[in-house]
């Protein structure tokens, strides 16, 4: 809701009363501009920071609300002992699959447990992959654009709602793979939207 401006009435009673005491002790210049704000009349009064911080909040009461509104169609949350009980169920689950595999191959070892660089890597894979890397030689590259753009926005998204959360060599990880994705985005897109040079004009000499 934006402000109501708001007036400031001067009173030209007590101008006047208060200009003819000021002057007698003021030099010209100060006595000229008493008299010069009070015949400037009512003037608007502008919160002008206030003002600013109105505007910057909207965006912000925007997302507040978008969110409000998702949050009221969500299912309410697991429990922590429904959260529990899964993650448990899980985990066997999963170590029933390592022990199939290791079975089948009996070479290979353990699986390293996951971190955050294996989720950086995969999305910077992602999108690399999306933008037609990784294709075989003979082969018309496959060029999924709008998804590869989706993939670095949220690398993007992943970069801001961590910040002040990694360790220094983690963020070094994340600025560097979003900066190369970035990079290969804007060399593809430049080659996609390069209008072609007109071909030469026939000349009507033989």
């Amino acid at each position: 809701m934006s402000e109501t401006p708001k007036f400031e009435v001067i009173d030209r009673r007590k101008i006047k009363a208060e200009e003819e005491k000021e002057s007698q002790g003021q030099p010209a210049p100060v006595a000229a501009a008493v008299k010069a704000e009070a015949a400037a009349g009512p003037r608007l009064v502008v919160n002008e920071a206030r003002s600013e911080n109105t505007e910057a909040a909207r965006p912000a009461a925007a997302a507040n609300a978008e969110e409000a509104t998702l949050g009221a169609e969500l299912p309410p949350p697991p429990t922590a002992k429904e959260s529990s009980e899964q993650k448990a169920a899980y985990d066997a689950s999963a170590q029933r699959l390592e022990d199939l595999i290791r079975a089948q191959n009996p070479a290979a070892g353990p699986q390293p447990p996951l971190s955050f660089d294996h989720l950086v890597q995969q999305l910077y894979l992602t999108a690399m992959l999306q933008m037609g890397a990784g294709t075989q030689e003979g082969q018309r590259p496959r060029v999924d654009i709008v998804g590869a753009r989706q993939t670095i926005d949220l690398l993007a998204v992943l970069a801001e709602k961590t910040r002040g959360n990694l360790t220094s060599t983690e963020d070094r990880v994340l600025q560097s793979v979003l900066f190369e994705a970035r990079m290969a985005f804007l060399e593809l897109t430049n080659m996609m939207t390069v209008q072609p040079a007109p071909p030469p004009q026939p000349t009507g000499k033989r």
